[in-house]
């Protein structure tokens, strides 16, 4: 059953990385070096679990390296390259320990919901994305807060679901997919969604690292394809991530990330609240009254 993934991804693989480039020389996009480096720590971080939406959106709007309304487009365009390479990975090490009916329902439910949902961003008032994000940045805090906490559901050792469950997970997995367009990542609510369920936590991770590939990589082709997005900085992120990908899951198996995963929530509060405060004050001046002309 494996094969059934790995094909479909080696396949979208390449055609990801044909679309991109060809997207870039078409455009003319070259990557910043700031682009590259923030792709490296974020992936490099989100191999060992600490998520890399969270931070990107974050500096993203510290640093106002890309227009609110384009935000998660880019992020997700740039991130997609170094979560097909997890996936390859994850998929390769416990992907054969997971029912095969569970793995490929939520991954092929992940993909139908963010091709659905790509067109939504695009036609979305800047308000309403701003404030989506900024309550996934809210998430994303609570998350984190929850793990250092050791609140998460610790699971249990299943590798499959009963079928009520096994449906449950999947209708939850595309409506992840509709919301990884607005930058709401799927790993943390698949990860404690599963261990709620009684999954081996572990065996989660080729859940969603097989889902985020695809669902991802086109849902972001969908992107490049209407224009919303910021190619040079999406390739810095891609160019960056796969290397720290690599480095992060062959070469640091654990790590102690308790410390940092604190100072990530004071900074992820912060933006969220900046997103959010832009959020309010977009929406108050789409219900102004227009001045007079008189």
């Amino acid at each position: 059953m494996l094969v059934a993934l790995f094909v479909p991804l080696g396949l979208a693989i390449l055609a990801y990385v044909l679309i991109m480039f060809r997207a870039a020389v078409r455009n003319r996009a070259l990557p910043t070096a700031e682009a590259i480096a923030l792709g490296v720590v974020t992936n490099f971080f989100d191999t060992l679990g600490i998520g890399s939406f969270a931070p990107t959106m974050a500096w993203f709007k510290f640093r106002r390296l890309v227009p609110d309304r384009l935000i998660p487009s880019t992020m997700l365009v740039g991130h997609t390259p170094p979560s097909m390479a997890q996936a390859v990975i994850f998929l390769a090490l416990l992907g054969v320990f997971v029912d095969p009916v569970l793995l490929v329902g939520c991954v092929l439910a992940l993909l139908m919901g963010a091709l659905l949902g790509a067109p939504l961003v695009a036609g979305t008032r800047v308000w309403i994305v701003q404030a989506v994000v900024g309550f996934a940045l809210l998430i994303a805090a609570a998350f984190y807060a929850l793990a250092n906490l050791h609140m998460m559901p610790a699971g249990g050792n299943a590798s499959s679901l009963p079928l009520v469950l096994t449906i449950a997970a999947i209708a939850a997995n595309f409506v992840f997919g509709v919301l990884l367009n607005f930058g709401v990542g799927n790993y943390a609510p698949t990860l404690a969604m599963l261990s709620l369920m009684g999954m081996d936590p572990r065996l989660s991770f080729p859940i969603m690292a097989g889902g985020a590939a695809l669902a991802a990589g086109g849902a972001s082709v969908r992107h490049i394809a209407i224009g919303e997005v910021n190619l040079r900085i999406a390739l810095g992120l891609a160019i960056g991530g796969i290397p720290a990908v690599l480095v992060a899951a062959f070469l640091v198996k654990s790590m102690s990330v308790d410390v940092l995963r604190w100072l990530v929530i004071l900074v992820v509060l912060y933006a969220s609240g900046v997103m959010l405060r832009a959020a309010a004050a977009g929406r108050r001046d789409m219900r102004s009254p227009l001045p007079s002309l008189a």
